[in-house]
């Protein structure tokens, strides 16, 4: 049984008549930049996190850039943020001049470590930068009150994480700006890149509008030097069509994890952890094994899709070497970068597909005649 990591061909079809009758009707107006369906767009994804404005943008690196200037870093200001995550969080630092300050993470949730932040504040920190890594919300109230005494900005690169919540609050409504991406295989996907910043702060917002378009507070008149990161009209219509969905496919995504979760407690992995009073929305579903190379070849030998996010911490990177950190640094990152593999959990799967990787995991541990002890200090929660 063929079991995919995404299946995005699938989630199209199933929408294609929404998705064409909307592409139709933007080819008949000759409107392909902003316009109505971005508006609309970003009201709705604004309202679902939690905030009063959303401005679209052309990918979520590039809402992370437009966050960060829009919040006021500089050149040589501090950002803390996680060393276990994608790319593009710490390349948006590094792009409009700041400089990384790495953190350790929580070796359950995989997320930054809050318990840590403090320790890394300096007279030059400006900011607290967290990921909502796999799914999941990083601790927004330490966060908030750490930011109140030291009077930080909080962004929240919530790329992975929309319709997450925590203690019934919503994703973007404990920050100074919060970015989203759309890019293909999240949980609400675009046919090619897109990303939107979200806010409370109506000053935030005015200069986010203004960036995105290239510095103009108007047409014609430059009040900063801006960018090009517009989320076109396309774009904004298939999202349109995709948004009715999302609720459904991440309550899918959570009964695929609870059904993870009963099936391979004696596998020998440690399964994913989730904080109290969080709605994990599961990106990834994504465990830990000592012989993540070895389980990774059987489940494609059995044509199950697994990938590892992520093969090596932000720290360790070549590009970032110029920040002087060592092996070791952060031991907790890189442990779980030698461990993690993420399992199929799209919505587009079956329950059968899903059990059946779970089989091929117990099949692999009673192969190898060893089952490892599942950590008790990471309990699973849907």
């Amino acid at each position: 049984m063929k079991v995919p990591i995404a299946d995005l061909r699938a989630q199209s079809l199933a929408l294609k008549g929404e998705i064409e009758a909307g592409i139709s009707k933007v080819l008949e107006s000759g409107s392909y930049i902003d316009g109505e369906n971005v508006e609309r767009l970003e009201s709705e994804i604004a309202s679902l996190c939690g905030v009063k404005y959303g401005i679209g943008v052309a990918s979520g690196t590039d809402a992370l850039v437009l966050a960060l200037k829009a919040c006021g870093i500089q050149p040589g200001d501090e950002v803390i943020t996680t060393p276990f995550t994608f790319g593009a969080t710490t390349e948006a630092i590094a792009l409009v001049g700041a400089v990384p300050v790495y953190v350790d993470i929580d070796p359950c949730t995989f997320n930054l470590d809050v318990s840590r932040i403090e320790a890394a504040v300096t007279p030059r920190t400006r900011a607290l930068l967290p990921v909502d890594l796999f799914g999941q919300m990083a601790d927004r109230k330490v966060m908030q009150q750490l930011a109140q005494k030291h009077s930080l900005r909080i962004i929240v690169d919530a790329a992975q994480a929309i319709g997450a919540m925590q203690n019934g609050l919503h994703v973007a409504e404990m920050a100074d700006a919060t970015t989203l991406s759309f890019y293909p295989t999240k949980n609400l996907g675009a046919c090619g890149d897109a990303g939107m910043v979200l806010t409370n702060n109506p000053d935030i917002a005015a200069k986010l509008h203004s960036l995105h378009i290239h510095g103009q507070s108007s047409y014609g008149y430059f009040e900063h030097i801006g960018y090009c990161s517009r989320l076109d009209t396309m774009q904004a219509v298939i999202l349109l069509a995709k948004l009715p969905h999302l609720q459904k496919w991440n309550e899918t995504r959570r009964k695929y994890a609870a059904r993870y979760n009963e099936l391979l407690q004696n596998s020998g992995a440690i399964l994913p952890g989730a904080e109290t009073g969080n709605y994990h929305i599961y990106h990834q579903y994504t465990i830990r094994h000592p012989e993540r190379t070895l389980l990774q070849q059987f489940l494609k030998n059995a044509e199950i899709d697994s990938k590892v996010f992520y093969p090596l911490p932000m720290h360790l990177q070549p590009a970032y070497a110029y920040l002087g950190y060592r092996q070791g640094d952060f031991p907790l990152a890189e442990r779980a970068a030698q461990e993690v593999l993420s399992l199929p959990i799209v919505p587009e799967l079956s329950m059968e597909q899903i059990e059946y990787v779970a089989h091929c995991i117990l099949q692999y541990a009673l192969q190898q005649q060893e089952v490892y002890a599942v950590s008790t200090a990471c309990t699973p929660a849907v």
